[in-house]
């Protein structure tokens, strides 16, 4: 039962993950704001 918990722990974080990424994509300020960060480490 122990390594079924772990899984589905591993998973809920997972998508909460991806669903946090998702709605920073919604935020196209957060967007320019991480291109332009990223572009200056160039």
């Amino acid at each position: 039962m122990r390594p079924l918990a772990l899984r589905a722990l591993v998973w809920t974080g997972a998508v909460a993950v991806l669903l946090g990424t998702l709605a920073l994509y919604n935020q196209p300020g957060f967007l320019v704001t991480l291109a332009d960060q990223l572009w200056s480490c160039f």
